[in-house]
This record gives C-alpha cells, structure tokens and sequence, in this order.
C-alpha cells in the first residue's frame, strides 16, 4: 500500500507551526491580492466605514500616509459622483489609481505650502493610517505614533469642513488619554475602535471622531 500524502501542517518556511493569528493575517494578505487592494490594510478601513459610516458619495476625502494605496482605492469606491480623494505619503503609490484619486509623495507637514493642495480646499473626512518606524520598544514607539497624530490632527482642524469627520490610528501608550480628550474637544463625537482585522497583538487602535465643531 502506498504511504498517505502528507497534509499542509500550517508550518512556515523555517519549520515552526504558524499561530492561529499568523493564519489569520496570511488569510486577508491572500484575500487583499484577490480583490486587487496592495494591503490588507484596506480591512480595516472597510470595518470602520461599515460601522461608523465616515464616507459617503460626493465627498472629498484626504488620505495621510496612504501608501501603499489600499485605503485610497478604498475611500475611491466611497465617495462615487463628484467625490474626489487626496493622498500624501513619503513613499510613492506604485499602484493604478481611479480617476477621480490624486496621490503624491511629499512630507505632510508642506500641506498647503508648496503641495498639491489649494489651500482654499476643505474636506469630508480625513484619514491618518501612518504609523512610525517600529523601534521594538513600545514607549518609544507609542509617543512617536502619538506625535504622528498630533500632526494629523492638526492638519483635520485645518482642512476639514464644519461637521466633517477624523480617523486617525494611534498606539496605545501614556499619552493616548491626552491625544484622545484632545480629539474629544474638537469633535462632537469621538469613539475608539479597534478593527477585528488587526493583529490582536497590536497596540494599535483608532480614533473615531465625527462631526468637527
């Protein structure tokens, strides 16, 4: 009698067996590349908007940190008609856009300097996926993603309409209440929410914040 074949052991290229969260990151890598989304990144934008509805059609939406591109194909498919998405990161989108999505690559911080941006322009939403290089230590890489965000949300109070919409990912660390009551003080509503398709492991979450005052 022939010997059975042997089964997938869920085991990585070094032999050791894949955890239950690896196999769940593999999954929506794989799922990302059959949707054609560069990242699966894009899943946890799609959560936010099921759940808390930051986009809709017509609207002009700002991306910072939008490389490598999920998310502003994402947002694309949101704000159909004459709804337009903006994106900026320091790495260059490699990736066919829509139309109606403009990317560039330069530094947030010259928005509405010498950017792309006409400085009269004024969004729907503003979106912060950026996250700093990871050092390993988590102090350090909390109070660098908060510094990231205090950025973000400079540029939503000056971009964003009356009444118009902020998310923003942070690392949870000291500074998180801080960031968060800031938020709270220029939004109407400001909710934390961490998307099913993170890593459970992360220390990262997002900020909700809707209706800017």
């Amino acid at each position: 009698m022939a010997a059975p074949k042997n089964k997938k052991s869920g085991k990585n290229k070094s032999g050791r067996q894949k955890s239950g969260k690896n196999q769940w990151a593999d999954h929506l890598t794989l799922r990302a590349k059959a949707e054609n989304y560069p990242a699966r990144s894009v899943y946890k934008l799609e959560e936010i908007q099921k759940k808390f509805k930051v986009m809709k059609k017509n609207d002009l939406v700002l991306d910072l940190g939008c490389a490598p591109g999920s998310w502003l194909l994402y947002a694309a498919k949101q704000v159909t008609g004459s709804g337009k998405v903006f994106g900026i990161d320091l790495k260059p989108i490699e990736i066919k856009l829509p139309n109606h999505v403009i990317a560039i690559k330069d530094n947030i911080l010259n928005l509405g300097e010498d950017s792309f941006l006409d400085k009269s322009l004024r969004f729907n939403a503003v979106l912060s996926d950026m996250a700093p290089a990871t050092t390993g230590r988590k102090d350090v890489d909390a109070l660098r993603s908060f510094e990231l965000c205090n950025m973000a949300l400079t540029i939503a109070e000056d971009f964003l309409l009356q009444n118009g919409h902020f998310v923003c990912k942070i690392f949870q660390g000291n500074d998180f209440n801080i960031f968060q009551k800031n938020v709270k003080s220029k939004f109407k509503e400001c909710k934390i929410f961490k998307p099913e398709s993170c890593r459970k492991q992360s220390k990262e979450i997002y900020i909700i914040a809707k209706g800017k005052k």
